[in-house]
């Protein structure tokens, strides 16, 4: 009767491997419109941190903490509405001072690479409510969500990085600049 038990431990403990792990491969969808740039972004990133999409970032902006991982210019020139800047190869721990290590913290950056990698860092630091916006600001301006500049004054721009990134923006209304 004990390897009938072993056998059974053995089977659920492969059935519940197999579940974790398909987990970690699952398609995530809705959370941008375009196909092509799901796909872009899915081989971009490695799920490393969870993530969240641009339409639930909407709807709970006020209740988490946004920081851009882009550089300063690109932050400069547009970014989601009360985002901090925090950068990229920019990035200082000093930026976090005062945040709750369990506050809920949204990170974005073009499509989502930049941020993911600063989340890491956010991780190893201790913070345990880390989110990449899956899409970042790009899906955030396709959607025709609001963005302002360093002034505070509403924009329909987005820096794009470069030209061959900027395909990534459908809006028409929203200005590419690089």
């Amino acid at each position: 009767m004990k390897w009938l038990q072993k056998i059974n431990f053995l089977v659920m403990g492969m059935c519940l491997s197999h579940f974790a792990c398909s987990q970690s491969n699952t398609k995530l969808t809705g959370l941008v419109e375009d196909q092509n740039f799901d796909k872009k972004i899915s081989d971009m990133i490695s799920r490393t941190i969870p993530v969240i999409g641009v339409k639930e970032l909407n709807n709970i902006q006020d209740e988490v903490i946004i920081f851009d991982a882009r550089k300063r210019e690109e932050y400069e020139i547009s970014h989601i509405p009360g985002a901090k800047y925090l950068g990229y190869k920019e990035f200082s721990p000093e930026r976090l001072n005062g945040i709750p290590k369990e506050k809920k913290i949204i990170l974005y950056c073009s499509i989502g690479y930049r941020s993911e990698k600063i989340g890491e860092k956010l991780l190893k630091l201790g913070y345990t409510n880390v989110y990449n916006l899956y899409g970042s600001i790009f899906e955030w301006a396709n959607r025709g969500y609001p963005l302002l500049d360093i002034n505070g004054d509403s924009v329909q721009k987005v820096h794009t990085y470069n030209n061959s990134w900027s395909k990534w923006i459908h809006n028409k209304h929203v200005d590419k600049v690089w």
